[in-house]
């Protein structure tokens, strides 16, 4: 593979593991720690992830434990769960914070794999993008010291790696799509 190429390979591969963190975040009737990634509390006057101001557990299928490593940031934590899009109340003993997961009906199941679905074509036009800005790189250097022939094989080098990477997000969206549907 041409060197050129990298650059291309390294943005698709971006593409990927960005795909991977949202699809993480949809929650699939299990409780993933991964939904709460996204949510930030107010720590010391600095926006601070949950995962490093608290311990957080799954001790049962649909439950998430969040335990503060300071009591008096529990406010603050559960009031980050509350105005996110989670979708779930939590409830405050205290000393940790529980969020207890409903089973999720077909409709709502439907709707989240939907949402999968366009996560995935956001992806794969990214990709797509990203195929683009090569191919019109490469069409660039004609006429340089680089032979048509070479110019063609790079072409398809790319082509070949779109092809690769639109695998690999239908391979995820799949996945993921039967982890939802999965009751």
């Amino acid at each position: 593979m041409n060197e050129r190429l990298n650059v291309y390979e390294e943005k698709m591969q971006k593409t990927i593991k960005n795909l991977d963190g949202e699809l993480a975040s949809i929650r699939a009737g299990r409780a993933n720690p991964n939904i709460l990634n996204k949510l930030t509390v107010d720590y010391y006057g600095t926006p601070t992830p949950i995962q490093q101001v608290a311990n957080i557990s799954v001790p049962e299928a649909r439950m998430i434990q969040i335990q503060p490593w300071e009591k008096k940031i529990i406010r603050d934590i559960e009031k980050a769960i509350q105005m996110s899009d989670i979708g779930i109340n939590p409830t405050n003993d205290g000393t940790m914070i529980r969020l207890v997961f409903p089973e999720l009906t077909e409709e709502r199941r439907k709707e989240l794999v939907k949402d999968v679905k366009k996560k995935g074509e956001a992806a794969k036009v990214a990709v797509r993008n990203i195929r683009r800005d090569g191919n019109d790189a490469l069409k660039k250097l004609k006429g340089s010291e680089i032979s048509e022939d070479d110019i063609k094989d790079m072409e398809e080098d790319l082509q070949k790696l779109t092809d690769k990477y639109i695998k690999e997000v239908d391979k995820s969206v799949e996945g993921k799509s039967k982890e939802v549907l999965t009751v």
